[in-house]
């Protein structure tokens, strides 16, 4: 069975989760599927994902609360 188009843009790759890092921190980072973002647990920030291309900038995050 086959992922709907829509389905495959709203996961990302685990081979490039594995070698994305924050740009600020160098840190991992963890995949947010529902929010479709990438969170730097580090620097308290989201990174977007848009049509399943990680927006790796730190005028793009999101802050994080907390």
């Amino acid at each position: 069975m086959t992922d709907a188009p829509h389905e495959a843009a709203t996961r990302i790759d685990p081979k490039l989760l594995e070698i994305l890092v924050c740009p600020l921190t160098k840190t991992t980072l963890e995949y947010d599927a529902a929010r479709q973002e990438l969170i730097s647990r580090a620097a308290k920030l989201a990174y977007p994902i848009r049509d399943g291309i990680p927006i790796m900038l730190p005028e793009e995050a999101r802050p994080l609360e907390g």
